[in-house]
């Protein structure tokens, strides 16, 4: 991995931590809680941060990442908890695949930060470029729980 890359993977820990400092000593009940005005909780946000990041990946790679069985139905874009028809994964799995994400893709995509791929709809056509948006979307998501977790 090139050295003008160490930032991008410093920003990405860096919110990660942010991210789970956030939940640190949320209980499963609160990790639930829906406040009047909101259509997601706080687990529904951690899982969707950590499906996103693959999904972008897995878009403008075209290679598959193993995602963890009913994570797309749990978490995808347009999903909410009031349409779950299984149980969710615990808060503190989400928390070890969230410490865990940041680590598998430095070494996984670390050396193809650069690496051309055919550009998405949005004009992204780097590995650096979709990690750009998936932290910036990260941090739109962290302000989402923190403003739950004001009603907690």
């Amino acid at each position: 991995m090139e050295k003008r890359h160490d930032v991008l993977f410093t920003q990405l820990l860096d919110y990660r931590q942010a991210t789970l400092d956030s939940v640190l000593h949320l209980t499963e009940e609160q990790a639930d809680v829906i406040p009047a005005g909101f259509s997601n909780n706080i687990r529904w946000h951690l899982g969707h941060i950590y499906l996103d990041q693959y999904l972008w990946i897995i878009h403008l790679t075209k290679e598959e990442i193993p995602l963890p069985e009913g994570f797309r139905e749990w978490f995808n874009y347009g999903t909410k908890p009031a349409d779950w028809r299984a149980t969710p994964p615990s808060l503190d799995t989400l928390r070890q695949l969230l410490q865990e994400q940041p680590r598998f893709i430095r070494e996984t995509y670390g050396h193809r930060l650069e690496e051309e791929f055919p550009a998405t709809e949005s004009g992204m056509h780097t590995i650096a470029q979709v990690l750009v948006r998936t932290i910036f979307h990260e941090g739109l998501h962290l302000a989402a729980i923190n403003d739950i977790k004001r009603f907690i």
